[in-house]
């Protein structure tokens, strides 16, 4: 077992006029994933901590965040793979990092609540602008054809195109750390750009010139600039900027404006 500082941003806006940074001194094992050492908070030394979970195992995307400094999950960030900050001077007791100094060299993990959203409570953030972009690019299958007895079939190739589109779980990592979406709340972000991507790739779908309409508006296709922020933090490391860029070639290809 190892002692680490957590730094914790928290607000609660039934009390705080800002947000306020809170240490704690957590014992954890290298192996173990950041989420664990923040339900060890919650357990043991702060009840009033907020946070979301639920899978944690990747999957939901409940549990993003930014964790030093760089969008993650943190059910899937082990502590040993956390490029640590060691403060000069660290204070750690048994219970909030404030209690008593020791002389030992700790690691502190900064946690944030994903950027550019608005805060609900310590590192919850209010999702639903982050959900609405994705709505407006019709995310669900449109084929007004007579359907067949079973399935609509695709063959392996085609579905290979969008398999990495397919993997996308909304966490909001990509989204949260795009510059364009910083300087333009009305941008629709890589997140919902990469879902236009999987349905107007999929030849089963009946509705591109439609969703590239919707995607080549004011704020969206065009603003993408490939900064590459969404590929560095994409938990599942699916490359959004290169389907963003088949996007704005099938829109010049089409002529859409």
């Amino acid at each position: 077992m190892e002692k680490y500082i957590f730094r914790i941003k928290r607000v609660d806006p039934e009390k705080d006029t800002a947000p306020r940074w809170e240490d704690f001194c957590v014992e954890m094992v290298p192996t173990q994933r950041v989420l664990d050492g923040l339900i060890k908070i919650k357990d043991e030394l702060d009840g009033s901590l907020t946070f979301r979970r639920s899978c944690a195992h990747g999957v939901c995307g409940s549990c993003a965040m930014k964790i030093n400094g760089k969008n993650g999950l943190a059910c899937q960030t082990l502590i040993k793979d956390v490029p640590l900050f060691y403060p000069s001077s660290s204070r750690c007791g048994h219970k909030r990092a404030a209690d008593r100094d020791i002389r030992e060299r700790i690691g502190m993990i900064v946690l944030e609540p994903l950027p550019a959203l608005p805060v609900i409570k310590d590192l919850v953030v209010d999702m639903e602008p982050f959900f609405a972009k994705n709505q407006k690019i019709l995310p669900y299958l449109i084929n007004k054809e007579t359907p067949p007895e079973r399935e609509r079939l695709q063959s392996p190739e085609d579905q290979q195109k969008i398999l990495q589109s397919i993997t996308c779980i909304m966490c909001g990592s990509c989204t949260t750390s795009c510059p364009s979406f910083w300087a333009d709340k009305e941008y629709l972000g890589p997140s919902a750009m990469l879902k236009a991507y999987r349905f107007i790739f999929d030849t089963r779908d009946r509705a591109t010139d439609e969703r590239l309409k919707s995607v080549t508006q004011m704020h969206g296709l065009w603003r993408c600039h490939s900064i590459y922020n969404c590929v560095e933090v994409c938990p599942k490391e699916i490359d959004i900027t290169k389907h963003i860029i088949k996007l704005k070639q099938l829109a010049v290809k089409k002529k859409v404006r």
